[in-house]
Parts: structure tokens; C-alpha cells; sequence
């Protein structure tokens, strides 16, 4: 269970659970707390079969600042930043690494600012849905360093690497519109109606059976990596094992007495 003083709080509501970032005083920057929490409550998701689809957003005026510039700057004062920037990262990573491979949609919520890594962890969920006026700023360069968080994995496999050199090179900032005609946002809404349209659509795609979704988001993500024969062996596979699903036959039979 989660308390109210966690750094990320989780909440399940049928198929559907919620991470929310929770250090809003901090616009939800990572430091190692966040970092460690993360990592458990994706790795208790992932076991939970249950749920279907994961929403993450932020709590408080931003989704994510990005990585603790205070904790940063201490260990780089220190001459610490190897094992201080080391040991968030592997938490961290770690986390980025279950919300790719569980078979569950993640779906980030994004207001206010997302800065840094908080702008990589919006964009290597599957699905990102944002406030019209959220402003994304990727913020590496300006400071000295590449990006991390899965960054250069959530955005190059959606807008190609000349658009990725753009963005982190060349942009200061730029609107949830400019990241909706980019394809990094599936939906762009109203501040005053992100929730209730992150609920719903969270429910339309928690209506997708878990084996569908499972087998359909490891399949596009190995897609663009995959030989073309290897990539066909996998379809007829996973398609194979949907087939032999309950959720399947329910399906076909109404869809096949509707057609008579």
C-alpha cells in the first residue's frame, strides 16, 4: 500500500493503476527515493496480472522536472558523481525497462512542465496523453550532457533520429501541439479535463484483452529491429496464442452469429 509521504504513490482501480509522482515541492524531480520506489512499484505491477493498463502522471504544477539538480550538483561539488549518478540510474533504468516490456499499455498524463528525464519518462510510455498547455524541454544540452531516462529511446523510435537531433540539440522548449503533430502525444486536452479524459481513455484501452495487448506491444516494439522472416514468425506465434484464449472465442462467436 501506498502512504501518503511516498515519493510515488500507487493506486489500482480495477485494471487500471496509477504511479503519481508525489514531490511536488520538487516538481517531481527524480532524486534516488523516487528513483527506488519506481523501480518497486513497476516491478509489482508487472506481477499483477490484473492490470491491464498503468497511467503516470505528476502531482502538484508539474508532471516532472527531470533529474535532481540538487542531488547532482552536490556529488558533482563532491567529485561523486559516478557511483551518486550511477546508483540512481540503475533504480531508474530499471523502471524504464519494466514499462517497456510488461505486457500492460502505459500511459503517461502529462500538465505543466515535463523537463529533462521528465520529458523521457512522457514519452517511452507507449501511449502520452498532454495538456495543451504543457511545455516539454528537453534541457540536456543546455546543461552539458546527453540524455538519459530512455529519452533518445521513447523519441527516436517515434520521430526518427534528424528530428531527435532537432529536439535535443536545437529546441529549447516546445508545446504539447508540436509534440502531437510529431507523434510523441496521442491526445492533447484541456487542463481542466485531464483527468477525466486520462480515465477515459484508460478505460478504452483497458477494454483490449490482456493477451492482445501483451503480444501486440511486443510486437511493435521489436518490429523496427527485427528481420522481416523473424518479425512474421513472431505474428503467427503470438497471433496463434490469442487464438487459443478464452477472451478470442467469446469474440469470434458474437462477431461470427452477428453476421449470419
Amino acid at each position: 500500500m501506498s502512504a501518503a509521504s511516498d515519493t510515488a504513490i500507487l493506486s489500482i482501480d480495477g485494471p487500471i493503476a496509477t504511479i503519481t509522482l508525489n514531490r511536488p515541492e520538487a516538481f517531481n524531480s527524480v532524486n534516488l527515493a523516487i528513483a527506488q520506489r519506481l523501480e518497486q512499484l513497476g516491478n509489482e505491477i508487472e506481477a499483477n496480472d490484473a492490470i491491464k493498463v498503468v497511467v503516470i502522471q505528476g502531482e502538484g504544477r508539474a508532471f516532472s522536472a527531470g533529474g535532481d539538480l540538487q542531488t547532482i550538483g552536490a556529488a558533482a561539488e563532491a567529485n561523486t558523481i559516478t557511483p551518486v549518478v550511477g546508483e540512481l540510474l540503475k533504480h531508474y533504468h530499471a523502471f524504464i525497462e519494466t514499462v517497456r516490456r510488461m505486457p500492460k499499455i502505459v500511459l503517461s498524463s502529462v500538465h505543466g512542465s515535463a523537463a529533462g528525464a521528465g520529458m523521457g519518462l512522457a514519452f517511452i510510455t507507449d501511449l502520452c496523453i498532454a495538456t495543451d498547455d504543457t511545455k516539454f524541454t528537453p534541457a540536456y544540452a543546455k546543461i552539458g550532457v546527453s540524455p538519459d531516462g530512455g529519452s533518445t529511446v521513447g523519441m527516436v523510435g517515434t520521430v526518427g533520429v534528424r528530428r531527435a537531433f532537432q529536439i535535443f540539440l536545437a529546441e529549447d522548449s516546445f508545446t504539447a501541439q508540436q509534440a502531437y503533430d510529431w507523434g510523441l502525444v496521442a491526445k492533447v486536452v484541456p487542463a481542466a479535463e485531464l483527468k477525466a479524459e486520462t480515465r477515459k481513455f484508460a478505460e478504452r484501452l483497458a477494454r483490449n484483452p490482456p493477451a492482445a495487448i501483451g503480444a501486440t506491444k511486443a510486437l511493435l516494439y521489436q518490429a523496427a529491429t527485427t528481420p522481416t522472416k523473424q518479425q512474421l514468425d513472431d505474428e503467427e506465434k503470438n497471433i496463434i496464442a490469442c487464438m487459443q484464449t478464452e477472451d478470442f472465442r467469446v469474440a469470434v462467436k458474437k462477431f461470427t452469429s452477428k453476421s449470419k
